[in-house]
């Protein structure tokens, strides 16, 4: 669930990027459909003042090309915050459009 001050705004975002469907929507309430039977869905909540500071969690995920999805994220009004590397794998931190920080990559070949 995500607290935020818009929740077609977030919704339409996340939506867009995972390519998924509502579930179910109301005026302070939208449930987005999962990806694949028995996924994780995601919902975001009408909420006066959202949770200031640092996220507490945030959702992590696959892509095969991080600039491929940069590209992507930004189209959607999302942005990239930063990209790191590791022994056999990167990935690329983001933030959806309230900020909220999520991170894809992949494994690469190599050191």
């Amino acid at each position: 669930m995500f607290d935020t001050l818009d929740p077609a705004r977030l919704a339409k975002f996340w939506m867009a990027l995972l390519d998924i469907e509502v579930r179910h929507a109301d005026d302070d309430y939208i449930f987005l459909d999962r990806q694949r039977p028995g996924g994780v869905s995601l919902a975001f909540q009408r909420v006066p003042d959202p949770t200031p500071g640092k996220n507490r969690v945030h959702v992590d995920g696959s892509c095969d090309d991080l600039d491929e999805m940069q590209e992507r994220i930004e189209s959607l009004g999302g942005r990239h915050v930063d990209t790191h590397h590791a022994v056999g794998f990167v990935w690329g931190v983001f933030a959806d459009p309230d900020g909220n920080l999520f991170c894809l990559g992949h494994p690469t070949d190599g050191d």
